[in-house]
């Protein structure tokens, strides 16, 4: 066999371009950092975003089930509609407003509601209508427990007869008053002050008959409360005005006592702020109301004063706006500006020594005299004005002063009087408003204003309101489709299956490499591979581009092919990407590392009389076990004679130097592992090979044991490349909108005929 092993050290180029490595056109530590994200060895995490497609496919997996809910439900529902007695609904309309009309302008004894109260006052009119005490009117106003006969007109039979008669009565009573009380409805009208009374009864008689007497009932109870409350209001007022008159006489007299005693004397009625009558209409008050208006007068003339004769003192005489308005100075004014003006005139004509100019001098000078003797004047009279105003201002603060004393000492004597006048004035104003109350309530007691009316009587109905077939036909499809959801979740969280890349990805954590589909009946995996344009083909075609980008140097160099049990598809996973890779030029060496039940020889189809279990115990060499295949570039080593102990040779340092000396002569080893679950041997693999892909089953392969798995696998610390999930059947399992249709072959014959052809070249 060492002319087909071409043994030797190829280039490094050769070595690149055999590895297959892809480029890496963002870096190694991208490669890196993505493997790390593929495999954590923690379990998956729940999403929290709301997935409405995993959910659709959720339905469509379980339809059978949702649609059998559904339609039982359907058919239930119907039959339980079918069976149900009918019962006639029958309604009396009332309109209730917050205020009666009123006959009278005087207000009503009863409460009244304000706007902001109308909810509150409406929900205590719908409680009045369920209320017992209206039941128990209805049932005595209209004979409703009178005997076993009128129990059974409401639909319910009669109790008993056993006790007395009285006891009898009573029960019947008790039941009448709870059958109406159950088959009562009060439905408010929207926006409206109507409300619809309606009674549910198997006789459409009996049901406008009850609803009547609830409206009429509720009417006449309502104005029953309001003639007891003007009774009750009557009584109140008698025992109050009583009481009332007997302190207003005691008020006048203690009144009287107090003012002969200070002395006190009133001329006129108390003033209507309020105060005593005694220091309202007294001299001294008014006096001192009039001196302090006058002083206030005074004071701001002395003010104003004080003010013009401090402009006037510190200002220049001739800029005071008085001797500047004064008409006589102005006349002086314009008088000098005339002859200053023919001085001027005549200063061109004459010298001043002329006696003309010195005439006319003299004049000007006159009249400054005359203007500053007027603005003289002028200041002292502001000054007079000030020195007067201020002694006015004082003698009338003096005489308040004086009148001060007297006002306070009557102020003093007063204060009890007040006391005992505004006792006497609160408690006669009371005893006016009793009478004037007593005299209304009197007349507007025998006239009962209502504020409930009937609008429509209940007539009996011509057809029965319940049951309402398609309301409980719809219910009861609501019903069988939640049920049928619900069954379907329980279901779905109960199943334990990995069907699609979904399950994997979701409940393992792993990120799926490739989807390999179901074969059809009849059709062998050899054919399936060598038809190259099979669906088969493709989906390993598939997985050799997943792997070629699954580490930073392209497809790994030592590649471990495991499974959580057997029978899953290992095997032919780990022979259809050694084929896959042989057939793009790389060189592969196959090797069955299924020490205990080896099938790969028969894949093959070679001869298994020496193997690995030979290459590992050191009887043979790797030249020795090498056998060629009919795929060119493909390499195969059998399990040979099994051994007694195949976990103890994968854990020898024999098998590291395999690989490492199979490195040199072959760009990938692809290891057929044994099961991990049961066996060491994988885990032992895992830990030295250069990537693990772990094959799983659709359908097939149980969550806790692919978990199991894959925590053997991590204690081994290995590095797991992805999963790959075998015989998936797209057919009946609907992902991700796709079909997984890998049979598609670019218009070529895809008849039976011709794919059976293809098998038998193959």
């Amino acid at each position: 066999m060492s002319d087909c092993m071409m043994l030797g050290d190829p280039s490094a180029d050769d070595r690149n371009l055999r590895t297959g490595r892809a480029p890496a056109p963002f870096g190694d530590s991208v490669y890196d950092d993505m493997h790390n994200a593929v495999w954590t060895g923690e379990e998956p995490h729940e999403q929290p975003a709301f997935d409405l497609a995993s959910y659709w496919r959720m339905a469509i997996k379980h339809r059978i089930l949702i649609i059998g809910c559904f339609i039982g439900a359907l058919v239930i529902g119907a039959a339980i509609t079918m069976l149900m007695t009918p019962i006639y609904t029958a309604q009396a309309t009332l309109q209730i407003d917050r205020e009666a009309a009123r006959v009278f302008t005087s207000e009503d004894v009863t409460p009244r509601e304000s706007m902001s109260q109308g909810e509150e006052f409406y929900q205590t009119q719908y409680g009045l209508l369920r209320s017992r005490s209206l039941a128990e009117r209805v049932v005595e106003g209209l004979g409703l427990a009178s005997s076993d006969r009128a129990l059974e007109a409401l639909g319910v039979e009669a109790p008993a007869r056993t006790g007395t008669a009285a006891a009898q009565a009573e029960r019947r009573r008790n039941l009448a008053i709870a059958t109406l009380q159950a088959n009562l409805s009060v439905t408010p009208v929207r926006g409206s002050r109507l409300v619809a009374i309606g009674y549910d009864n198997p006789d459409p008689v009996v049901a406008a008959r009850v609803a009547n007497g609830f409206a009429e009932n509720f009417i006449q109870a309502n104005l029953d409360r309001k003639y007891e409350s003007s009774s009750y209001a009557r009584e109140f007022l008698e025992e109050r005005i009583a009481q009332t008159k007997g302190r207003l006489e005691e008020a006048e007299r203690q009144l009287v006592a107090y003012a002969a005693n200070q002395q006190i004397i009133n001329v006129g009625e108390p003033s209507e702020g309020g105060q005593g009558a005694g220091e309202a209409q007294s001299l001294a008050s008014n006096n001192l109301v009039a001196l302090n208006s006058s002083l206030a007068s005074a004071r701001a003339a002395r003010v104003a004063a004080e003010e013009k004769w401090r402009s006037a003192r510190s200002s220049q005489i001739m800029t005071l706006p008085e001797v500047l308005q004064n008409p006589s100075i102005q006349r002086l004014t314009e008088q000098r500006a005339a002859l200053e003006a023919e001085y001027q005139q005549k200063a061109s004509l004459y010298q001043a020594d002329y006696p003309e100019m010195q005439r006319l001098r003299g004049q000007i000078s006159e009249v400054d005299g005359q203007i500053q003797a007027l603005a003289a004047n002028i200041r002292a009279s502001i000054q007079s004005e000030y020195v007067i105003a201020a002694n006015q201002e004082r003698s009338l603060q003096g005489q308040v002063n004086g009148l001060k004393g007297d006002v306070l000492d009557l102020r003093d004597r007063s204060i009890q009087y007040n006391i005992l006048q505004r006792e006497l004035d609160t408690t006669r104003t009371l005893y006016e408003g009793l009478l004037q109350r007593y005299k209304e309530v009197g007349v507007t007691g025998d006239i009962t204003a209502n504020n409930i009316s009937i609008v429509d009587n209940a007539r009996p109905p011509a057809g029965p309101s319940k049951p309402n077939l398609m309301i409980n036909l719809a219910l009861a499809a609501l019903f069988g489709i939640g049920l049928g959801v619900i069954a379907a979740l329980v279901l779905e969280a109960l199943d334990e299956s990995l069907a699609t890349p979904d399950d994997v990805e979701k409940k393992l954590g792993v990120p799926v490499l490739g989807v390999v589909p179901l074969l059809e009946k009849g059709q062998t995996t050899a054919a399936a591979l060598a038809d190259i344009r099979s669906g088969f083909s493709e989906a390993y075609y598939s997985l050799r581009t997943a792997l070629q980008f699954s580490t930073p140097e392209g497809a790994p160099a030592s590649l471990l092919v495991s499974s959580a049990r057997p029978a899953e598809g290992k095997s032919t996973t780990a022979y259809a990407v050694a084929l896959n890779l042989a057939r793009v030029g790389k060189r592969v060496l196959l090797i069955d590392g299924d020490l205990r039940n080896p099938s790969m020889h028969r894949v093959v189809g070679v001869d298994n009389d020496r193997g690995m279990s030979n290459l590992l115990s050191g009887s043979s060499d790797l030249n020795t076990v090498v056998q060629r295949t009919r795929q060119d570039n493909l390499f195969f080593i059998p399990c040979g004679p099994l051994p007694p102990n195949p976990a103890e040779l994968w854990g020898s340092d024999r098998f590291r130097q395999f690989l490492a000396e199979a490195r040199n002569n072959f760009d990938h080893v692809v290891v057929d592992g044994p099961p991990v679950l049961g066996f060491a041997d994988s885990p032992l693999l895992s830990a030295t090979v250069g990537g693990v892909l772990f094959v799983l089953e659709s359908r097939g392969t149980r969550r806790g044991q692919a978990r199991g798995a894959l925590r053997r696998l991590r204690v081994g610390r290995a590095r797991l490349l992805g999963a790959v999930l075998t015989k998936f059947n797209a057919k009946t399992t609907t992902y991700g909108g796709y079909d997984y249709a890998y049979d598609y072959n670019y218009g070529g014959d895809h008849s039976p005929e011709a794919k059976t052809k293809k098998a038998k070249k193959a």
